[in-house]
């Protein structure tokens, strides 16, 4: 079959080449992919994984085979999968991490949603967001503009805080109550910090925090250790890595999506073979976060 592949000396470390046909176990069901998503990390980061590697995570398309276990859905179900070797035609996939496709919801942004809204859903569901000012840093990415949309549907008092006031773009629209470049502007303390930057970068919102608030560090740019420190009621810092099961939660953001209250933020939609433009595109400092590829025609 026909999939996207690591190659170190390829544009991006990505080229369209074959791979072997998945074969599946008994709890996972074969996906016909119909469209796939790039996520900017997962370009980032393809020519560390071995060459010849079928990349990706986010997926959706039409079950052509359904687990030899019984569980998920049947032949012929339009589904968003999240699972490793999802850029190819078809993929093997755990049934807990598959969610069926509204029909009103389609099923090309449904390709969008998994790895960057279930970072995102996650990390709001283990909180009570209600009434609370919320701060999200690197709010124009991927998973940082499904922040700020949850954010504001948990009714929050959201922050979006952007690198460059180019990035400023549609977030007040998705529900932001303030935008902010960098933490400029922020004159009182926030009860929850999403941070998708990492880094050194949450030393300084860390001062922004309220006695008893948390700092919930999803961000990939993370790659050492913090040393924060304060007197008086705790504080805590916690990360997410958590991907399994993601059925059930990928199940919510369809249904989001398909009510209109949800907006991938698909913005580039074209041919798998044109993953090198994709890339390049996404790559680019000034674009907005998220990017996407087809198989076929259409596609996102």
């Amino acid at each position: 079959m026909r999939a996207l592949v690591v190659d170190p000396d390829a544009p991006g470390s990505l080229r369209l080449g074959t791979a072997p046909e998945p074969r599946p176990a008994s709890h996972q069901l074969v996906l016909e992919v119909r469209h796939l998503w790039l996520d900017r990390g997962e370009v980032v980061f393809a020519g560390r994984r071995p060459a010849g590697t079928v990349h990706g995570h986010d997926a959706a398309g039409v079950v052509v085979r359904a687990a030899a276990d019984g569980t998920g859905p049947a032949a012929g179900a339009g589904v968003a999968a999240f699972g490793a070797g999802a850029w190819a035609q078809r993929m093997a996939v755990d049934t807990t991490a598959v969610a069926e496709v509204p029909a009103r919801a389609d099923l090309a942004d449904a390709a969008a949603l998994p790895m960057a809204g279930i970072t995102a859903l996650r990390t709001l569901r283990s909180r009570s967001i209600l009434g609370r000012r919320v701060l999200i840093t690197g709010a124009a990415g991927g998973v940082g503009r499904y922040a700020v949309q949850l954010t504001a549907l948990g009714g929050a008092h959201v922050i979006a805080s952007v690198g460059s006031s180019a990035r400023t773009y549609g977030l007040t629209e998705l529900g932001a109550h303030e935008v902010v470049v960098g933490l400029e502007g922020i004159d009182r303390p926030v009860d929850l910090i999403l941070d998708n930057v990492g880094g050194p970068q949450p030393a300084a919102p860390w001062e922004l925090l309220a006695p008893g608030g948390s700092l919930q560090n999803i961000g990939w740019a993370s790659d050492a250790p913090y040393s924060l420190f304060f007197i008086g009621p705790s504080k805590t810092m916690s990360t997410f890595g958590d991907v399994r099961e993601v059925g059930p939660g990928l199940a919510s953001l369809l249904d989001f999506a398909a009510a209109g209250k949800l907006s991938p933020g698909v913005d580039w939609r074209g041919s798998w073979e044109r993953v090198t433009e994709a890339a390049q595109a996404l790559l680019d400092p000034a674009h907005r976060g998220q990017g996407g590829s087809g198989r076929g025609t259409g596609g996102c």
